[in-house]
């Protein structure tokens, strides 16, 4: 893949569509779903006997200086007291979000995301992390992970955060090219990341990420193995390779990138097979679309034993956890629900001076919509799929149900992305590539609206 491009597979992967860290995904989220729906649905949660473990995810949108490749709900500001007014209003609403929870506290999985969380001065760290435990049981062996720009990790920051409990860190640094670093402004030295993730490994971290982008202006395949050199270098635990995602219409920082610089199709989809071929020859596991990991890492251990999940954060190992979501924009699940805290600071801090929930918008998924994500998730996780654990889950007759569906993917089986036998659906090596084109196949919204000006290329 890294010399020769297969002009079957670029075709395909050509085309616009979502990256399914849900489904539906959050563009299909209505209004008419919000906070009263939402308390109906935690006042529910553990009905039946049946009691799913929980998860927290906390946004923290501040950042010092915008990356123009950055889709995140972010807020550049270098005014600390713009942190402070925010903080006073996500606490609110963790006491608010810890009383619906107040039966059943235990969070087995907690994960501080942005923006930049470590935009966060050391002792508003331990202030959030404070009224968190306050409201909220965290369990002694759970997964606490925070997302940690090195630009910004003060000396002494990886021992605070130890000290709060996380022991999983994932650093950004997209790539190391000079000149790629400087056409989306995230200006990074090897050195300023590599003493924030020692500084991990001395205070005892014990999983550690790092974020690479490929399709970012100026990059190549030269320069891009360079970069995969120095990361592989660093032995992280897990390493993310994410697609970068050109859309200036949505975002508006991507407008000060020139679509001249930006690598066509087909040097991305070298750039990923080099990322690929790279990764597995140093001893990683090919996770999924953007996710490698160590064979011992949990994520590897979870595929293999068929319990990887696919959230919000990528891919995880808790798949049966409802997501209680705090601060601006943040997304969670209860049950067979989603829902979304308003995107604007104004609306939020709106809602919490009232006393509301600052929920946007949410869905509630229908049968229909359950079994399409669990067919979904299947594919995404596992590249395969049992028809007949489908048909024991969600009462159906698999082939019947999905008619259409299976006689659009004899046009994949026939390009060798996949085997379509009487009882499995298997993605092929090649197949893994259009992992998302092959998904979308069965996506009930898609097939009914074409519109997809939205979303990213597939590649």
């Amino acid at each position: 893949m890294r010399d020769s491009v297969d002009s079957d597979l670029l075709q395909r992967l050509e085309r616009t569509g979502p990256r399914y860290t849900s489904y539906p995904t959050a563009d299909r989220f209505v209004e008419a779903f919000g906070a009263d729906a939402y308390r109906s649905w935690t006042a529910k949660r553990n009905i039946g006997g049946i009691i799913r473990p929980l998860s927290l995810y906390v946004h923290i949108p501040f950042c010092g200086s915008p990356c123009f490749y950055c889709a995140c709900n972010k807020i550049i500001t270098r005014d600390r007291s713009k942190v402070a007014q925010y903080l006073r209003y996500l606490l609110g609403e963790i006491a608010m979000q810890g009383e619906l929870f107040r039966d059943d506290p235990e969070v087995v999985q907690l994960h501080w995301g942005g923006g930049t969380p470590t935009f966060l001065d050391q002792e508003e760290m331990r202030h959030l992390m404070t009224a968190i435990r306050s409201r909220f049981r965290l369990a002694a062996e759970g997964e606490y992970s925070v997302e940690v720009d090195p630009r910004t990790a003060e000396e002494g920051t990886m021992a605070v955060l130890a000290e709060l409990g996380f022991s999983r860190a994932s650093f950004g640094v997209q790539d190391f090219d000079p000149a790629v670093q400087d056409a989306v402004n995230r200006v990074q030295t090897k050195e300023e990341t590599m003493r924030v993730v020692s500084g991990a490994r001395r205070e005892g971290f014990k999983s550690i990420n790092i974020d690479l982008i490929y399709g970012l202006p100026h990059q190549n395949v030269e320069g891009f193995d360079e970069t995969l050199d120095n990361v592989i270098a660093m032995l992280p635990d897990r390493v993310s390779i994410y697609s970068y995602a050109h859309l200036p219409h949505l975002f508006k920082g991507q407008r000060r990138i020139n679509e001249r610089d930006l690598p066509d199709a087909a040097t991305k989809l070298r750039l990923l097979g080099l990322a690929i071929e790279r990764m597995t020859e140093a001893g990683y596991v090919y996770i999924g679309m953007d996710h490698f990991a160590r064979p011992e890492d949990e994520l590897a251990q979870a595929q293999r034993q068929g319990r990887l999940h696919r959230n919000f954060q990528g891919y995880s190992t808790y798949a049966d956890c409802d997501m209680a979501a705090l601060g601006v924009s943040a997304i969670g699940k209860i049950g067979p629900t989603y829902c979304q805290n308003f995107k604007e600071l104004k609306d939020y801090y709106s809602c919490l001076d009232r006393g509301l929930l600052p929920i946007m918008r949410g869905i509630e998924l229908t049968a229909d919509d359950l079994l399409r994500r669990a067919v979904i998730q299947a594919l995404m996780c596992h590249f395969e799929l049992s028809k007949e654990a489908m048909e024991k889950a969600h009462v159906v007759e698999f082939d019947n149900y999905f008619a259409p569906e299976l006689d659009e993917l004899e046009g994949f089986e026939r390009q060798g992305l996949l085997a379509l036998e009487e009882r499995w659906i298997n993605v092929t090596q090649r197949g893994r590539f259009a992992i998302r084109d092959i998904c979308m196949v069965f996506d009930k919204y898609l097939r009914t609206d074409r519109e997809r000006r939205r979303y990213s290329k597939l590649i």
